[in-house]
């Protein structure tokens, strides 16, 4: 028997997977912390959270999955290594944490990256990188040279997520092109970091790790890392992958045309593309997929909504606190499609890239106090997320991303019929939905990556769809017409 070890450090909760190699299984899984994991917020709009909650999340999980599974530790080859996308991670020369990380929810850099678009130009930015600056990596790490500079002079490596883990494990400090595409340090025209960014934003190119394929032995548990774990030294760290780009590949997403969803803390819709092709609004964007190489392009095109489970998640603790989600999903059912013209905007959770970062806010539209009621309220949250969804593909057309059939897992808000028939009846696409999940997406790709399969097809051969949602034909017209007003009403 061999097995894979898949972690995902979300910003929510740190899950592992443990897969059966021979079969493609899941053998069994964890998550922590039970409740969602906390997000500090010092200021307005700011998002952090300490890299030591990761990885004693993760310890936690894991321990759970070792002694659920009873399996022989020794048997386990691989680890591969999901994270929360556009994080910032700055460490000393001992390769001590600086200060918690800024997540990828933070919205304090974007007057950093608005400049640096404008400085750089619009052209180069969207030729050379494939989209602005704005919000992400390297905006944040100018955020901290401008605003911390005792913190800035002490850095001596910058690192995603998924990299602090993997340093952990590993003791290397190693990263992807694709993650360096996700922070928009990649310049895809000379296929290598942009040279013309770090020169703008006054950094040295020391601060970039060691630069390692997405499926490759990126290094190995030591032996002090392996005693804390439970492990055995020397398991290969094989693969690492931002959660979108490693959630399209856990559905079996790897070539042009394929689309893959999610909808947890935030809601994503990830279509693939051989085109170098991007929004000139930066509204959606594209970064380097787990499987681009520069003589076979293939690239991830982005939309991202920040408010979408969450909103789900806040009307349970605020609004139904005795009900679960079942409840809250019955509940809301009662109510006809439209939610009798009660809209709800699910933008409340920080500056958003399809509203080409404008912070509006969260709302409720139209509300009746003798007309609606809580029931109302559940049901036009689930339909404005699915609203926002169908908004964010529309501009997702026009980087030549056609959604027909949506893969998903059976998960977070995918696991409410009211969600998902919604985007299917306002999309007019298919939905399939999978057993799986991104930890179980990194197991297989790590499994991938030590070799231990032969083929990204072998790993997924045993994927199992578990449900399909096609339109229904009778809501259209109604979902449509409510989806046009919500779009009039957007701020």
């Amino acid at each position: 028997m061999m097995y894979s070890l898949g972690f995902d450090i979300g910003s929510s909760s740190v899950k592992v997977a443990l897969l059966d190699v021979k079969t493609g299984k899941a053998i069994d899984s964890a998550f922590y912390p039970k409740e969602e994991m906390a997000i500090s917020s010092p200021q307005p709009d700011w998002a952090e959270q300490h890299p030591k909650d990761w990885w004693a999340n993760l310890k936690l999980a894991l321990k759970d999955v070792l002694t659920d599974s009873k399996v022989d530790v020794t048997q386990i080859k691989s680890i591969g290594i999901s994270y929360q996308m556009h994080g910032l991670v700055v460490v000393d020369k001992e390769g001590e944490v600086l200060r918690p990380a800024i997540i990828w929810c933070d919205s304090r850099a974007i007057p950093y990256g608005n400049a640096a678009f404008e400085k750089l130009g619009e052209e180069h930015c969207l030729s050379h990188m494939l989209n602005s600056p704005g919000n992400f990596t390297a905006s944040k790490l100018k955020w901290i040279k401008e605003n911390e500079p005792e913190v800035f002079n002490q850095v001596d490596k910058i690192m995603l997520p998924g990299d602090y883990i993997a340093y952990r494990l590993t003791g290397d400090m190693v990263t992807t092109k694709s993650g360096l595409s996700e922070g928009i340090f990649w310049d895809f025209q000379t296929q290598s970091v942009s040279k013309e960014l770090l020169d703008y934003y006054g950094f040295n190119e020391s601060v970039i790790p060691a630069i390692k394929d997405t499926f490759e032995i990126q290094g190995r548990l030591t032996e002090e890392v392996a005693k804390e774990l439970n492990l055995t030294a020397g398991v290969a760290v094989s693969y690492r992958a931002g959660d979108q780009p490693n959630n399209a590949l856990s559905l079996n997403v790897l070539n042009p045309g394929e689309v893959a969803a999610t909808a947890g803390t935030s809601g994503v819709v990830y279509g693939v593309s051989d085109q170098l092709k991007y929004d000139p609004k930066g509204r959606v964007n594209t970064f380097a997929h787990v499987n681009h190489s520069n003589t076979d392009p293939r690239l991830g095109v982005l939309l991202c909504i920040n408010g979408t489970g969450i909103l789900n998640s806040w009307l349970r603790k605020n609004v139904a606190a005795e009900l679960d989600y079942v409840q809250m999903n019955e509940e809301a059912s009662v109510v006809a499609p439209g939610s009798n013209g009660l809209l709800f905007f699910p933008f409340g959770n920080g500056a958003e890239r399809v509203l080409q970062n404008e912070n509006p806010g969260s709302s409720l539209v139209n509300l009746n106090f003798n007309h609606h009621t809580r029931a109302h309220v559940i049901r036009a949250a689930q339909e404005g997320i699915a609203f926002s969804f169908k908004f964010g593909m529309d501009v997702m057309e026009l980087t030549g991303i056609e959604t027909k059939v949506i893969k998903a897992g059976k998960a977070n808000m995918f696991l409410s019929p009211i969600f998902r028939q919604t985007l299917a009846d306002v999309t007019g696409s298919t939905i399939e939905l999978y057993e799986t999940d991104g930890a179980l997406g990194a197991a297989r790709g790590a499994a991938y990556g030590a070799g231990l399969y032969s083929s990204l097809s072998e790993a997924f051969d045993s994927l199992t769809k578990v449900g399909v949602i096609e339109p229904n034909k009778e809501n259209e017209a109604t979902l449509k017409s409510t989806y046009e007003e919500w779009k009039s009403k957007l701020k």
